[in-house]
């Protein structure tokens, strides 16, 4: 399967804390807007669940939308995400949601991981195939 590596970089972020735990801890959520460039370009939104611990550490689920193209194929997916934030970097792997790609990447499936150093801009790698 080939491989298409990027960058995404934070343009928008708004978290709001839902819940302040026993423990010092924090429930948030955060709404998200991005821009891709590399293999994947374009636009993307995502929004985050996370748990913080008192330690300033997270686990975090999330949503992405993404619309753009994947090697010149144009299209709209969803990417579900998982991962973990030790208070510098956050790191995770993200999946494509089955059935979710439409216009030239329906059909599309795949993983892949990111790693965002505490800042801006991310990369990722997403190994994929269209059927």
């Amino acid at each position: 399967m080939p491989i298409a590596t990027g960058e995404f970089e934070v343009t928008s972020w708004k978290e709001d804390t839902y819940q302040e735990l026993d423990s010092g801890g924090k429930l948030t959520r955060a709404s998200v807007g991005g821009a891709l460039t590399g293999d994947l370009a374009g636009r993307t939104s995502i929004e985050w669940l996370m748990c913080y611990q008192k330690s300033g550490s997270a686990r975090y689920v999330g949503l992405q939308h993404v619309e753009g193209s994947l090697n010149g194929r144009r299209g709209t997916f969803m990417i579900e995400s998982i991962g973990d934030f030790d208070g510098g970097k956050a790191t995770g792997t993200w999946s494509v949601v089955p059935g979710s790609g439409t216009e030239a990447l329906a059909g599309l499936r795949g993983s892949g991981r990111f790693e965002a150093p505490l800042g801006s801009k991310a990369s990722f790698t997403l190994e994929y195939a269209i059927d």
